[in-house]
């Protein structure tokens, strides 16, 4: 969910402010690009140098710099339009006054004001402090305002007190920014599933019929479904790739057999399914306990039909939106809308080995997508990450019409 976001990080002077290198390191760790600032105060409570060896960036805290005896500034409005989400923690008593009154007296109260983004403060500060009239009215004024206040919770303070007023914890304040993001996207609450890669059908204990495709389509599908708030189900055939994401759940199968039986085990309860995955359509009738040795001149291997998943999927639509994949070399239209509606399908995506830079193996992609209506759209030639965001978007289009 925080994959690529750029975060603004403010620490000011409270003793939660140690908290925010644990802070620093989870948002890293989620795969977010993060700049710290720090009031002057803040630096009492915790190194500067740390918090730049965690977030990889320097640490601002004036509005003037020096680098190699060059005096320049720190662009606040620069800064403050950089960032995704600005994140104040710990949100002392001192500054949630400041930002609820337009008091412009540090970097950090500059950038704030110039943000353009979505802001989160964490209040910190003692049980007397919090209760206050004052700064009660901060909270309030910042919320009107359209900030989004992390709640403090219960517990031990630095005064000895125990009670309200200590700062969410790091992975709490990493959730909450999640699920804020979460609640405004496209596909929150529905279920994914989506399958990728090649099926390998045994010969022998060493060897296999296959094909070349990679999974790139189907792993860049469950990541755009997910980047839009769908809990995804992968269930992969033999790939290199991988993948680690919140809403992401990921299976690994060999056969057409197995991958058809683990889609069943999930298709009952999902929304959506996009059938990415290129199944072999057969499998070799018999398969040898051992190594099958060379002898012969020729060796003849006999093969019967796998279950066609997608086919079983249309026949066994409820209320899923299911989309296929044709890759066709002639009559490509007639034989992916033929395709389309033998499954019973929503969509199709049809793929054409005559188009440069198509099909199995490689990093980009030209595809049409067709609807049930015979409504087509074809898009250029892009990267199979940008692919999948093009599909996804369609799919949205017609779930949501």
């Amino acid at each position: 969910m925080l994959s690529g976001k750029n975060i603004l990080l403010g620490i000011t002077g409270g003793i939660a402010a140690y908290k925010t290198t644990f802070l620093v390191r989870l948002l890293i760790k989620a795969g977010a690009n993060v700049k710290v600032i720090l009031t002057d105060s803040a630096s009492s409570f915790v190194s500067p140098l740390t918090l730049a060896t965690l977030s990889k960036n320097p640490v601002l805290s004036s509005f003037v710099k020096d680098e190699n005896n060059e005096i320049s500034w720190n662009h606040h409005v620069e800064l403050g339009l950089w960032a995704d989400y600005m994140v104040v923690a710990p949100a002392t008593a001192n500054t949630l006054s400041k930002m609820a009154n337009g008091v412009c007296d540090n970097l950090l109260m500059a950038i704030y004001l110039s943000a353009k983004c979505p802001v989160f403060f964490a209040p910190a500060m003692d049980l007397d402090m919090y209760k206050h009239p004052s700064s009660l009215a901060s909270f309030e004024k910042l919320q009107s305002f359209g900030n989004i206040m992390v709640p403090a919770t219960s517990g031990e303070l630095a005064s000895g007190l125990h009670g309200e007023g200590r700062m969410a914890e790091p992975e709490d304040i990493v959730q909450f920014l999640k699920n804020y993001i979460l609640k405004g996207l496209p596909l929150k609450g529905k279920k994914v599933l989506v399958t990728a890669g090649p099926t390998y059908e045994a010969i022998d204990p060493v060897r296999f019929i296959g094909n070349h495709s990679s999974g790139l389509m189907g792993f860049e599908l469950a990541k755009a479904a997910a980047s839009f708030g769908a809990e995804v189900i992968l269930i992969s055939g033999p790939s290199h790739l991988s993948i680690d994401h919140d809403l992401i759940t990921l299976h690994r199968v060999i056969s057409a057999k197995e991958m058809y039986d683990k889609v069943h085990e999930y298709y009952n309860g999902v929304n959506i399914a996009i059938a990415a995955a290129a199944v072999a359509d057969y499998r070799p009738k018999i398969v040898a306990d051992q190594k099958i040795k060379k002898k012969a001149e020729e060796f003849t291997v006999e093969l019967t039909k796998n279950k066609d998943i997608l086919l079983s999927m249309g026949e066994q639509k409820k209320n899923q939106f299911i989309v296929g994949f044709a890759l066709e070399t002639e009559n490509e239209v007639e034989n992916a809308i033929g395709k389309l509606k033998k499954k019973n399908l929503d969509a199709i995506v049809l793929n054409s080995l005559n188009d440069t830079g198509a099909g199995f193996g490689k990093k980009t992609n030209k595809i049409s997508f067709i609807d049930k209506n015979s409504d087509i759209k074809t898009f250029e030639l892009k990267t199979k990450a940008e692919v999948a965001l093009d599909i996804l978007n369609e799919i949205i289009k017609r779930i949501n019409a």
